[in-house]
């Protein structure tokens, strides 16, 4: 039996009716919502990988959105494969609830657009598998275990696979990294806005502001950031992995990221940083303060 027969089995409706609804992503579901946009936002890492399969890479799925008039379904595709215009194509990999468009086993021909998932098994370990993390998520802790013994699968924080830039909160978390890796002054500059730091911290302490105020402390902040690499040198995030776990929303334009760093000896750190969505992209602000 594959590894998607054991997470959902050849079933019909009435035997899964009082399952978890493990295919279905609820529109309103902010947590689901979230699992699909990072699918997509690191799909290229999955495609790149397909194209070139690595001895610990065992298994390959994808997860795509079936439309039948009214009705929906997000259905698992096993064997996928893209062609050369990006379009996938796969063979359906559980037994469809919602839809009769696709039948189990078939293989069929899907728009990229329709993907809501990735995942593949490295190491013994999910990478990807957004949405049954979101599910996961869900589950009260206690029966977390239970879960993932049903589904076969070793689920931890796994590695996320954000492009480094300004598209993403978590790609500019990594594009600044990577400016201190490259111990590049500007390029980590770019990934700052001091303005609305500024902003932030004058907002923490009371303090009645007004444009010359919060211009002023930026500029001090801009020149504590810049003294502070002259003289205690870059942060080395070389050889780590990184997996963002949480978003969690202050406003439109504001977000705190949890990132989880992995080390090479095994041990890993948590850190919570307030992110900022500038009209020249995201942007990373201070970390968020643990008082």
């Amino acid at each position: 039996m594959g590894l998607l027969s054991k997470f959902f089995g050849k079933k019909n409706v009435e035997e899964r009716k009082d399952e978890p609804e493990m295919v279905y992503i609820p529109n309103e579901d902010e947590r689901m919502n979230w699992a699909i946009e990072k699918a997509n936002l690191t799909l290229w890492y999955f495609e790149e990988s397909l194209k070139n399969p690595q001895p610990h890479q065992v298994y390959f799925s994808v997860k795509v959105k079936i439309v039948d008039q009214d009705n929906s379904e997000h259905i698992w595709l096993t064997d996928p494969h893209f062609d050369d215009e990006g379009n996938l194509f796969g063979t359906v990999g559980n037994e469809p609830v919602n839809v009769t468009t696709v039948k189990f086993e078939q293989k069929i021909g899907i728009d990229r657009n329709l993907i809501s998932d990735w995942m593949t098994i490295e190491n013994g370990r999910l990478i990807g598998g957004y949405t049954i993390r979101a599910i996961r998520e869900g589950i009260p802790e206690q029966e977390r275990q239970a879960f993932d013994k049903s589904i076969n699968l070793y689920i931890d924080e796994g590695v996320d696979h954000f492009k480094a830039n300004l598209d993403s909160p978590e790609g500019a978390i990594l594009a600044l990294e990577k400016a201190y890796n490259e111990k590049d002054i500007d390029a980590a500059l770019a990934c700052k806005d001091f303005h609305e730091e500024a902003k932030a911290m004058l907002s923490r302490l009371n303090m009645d502001t007004d444009e010359e105020i919060i211009a002023s402390t930026a500029e001090v902040l801009n020149l504590s950031f810049i003294n502070n690499l002259e003289e205690n040198g870059f942060p080395d995030f070389s050889n780590l992995q990184n997996a963002f776990t949480e978003r969690e929303k202050t406003d439109e334009n504001h977000w705190i990221i949890t990132e989880v760093c992995w080390f090479p000896d095994g041990g890993k750190s948590v850190q919570k940083l307030n992110t900022f969505k500038s009209a020249t992209g995201w942007k990373v602000l201070a970390p968020v303060s643990e008082d």
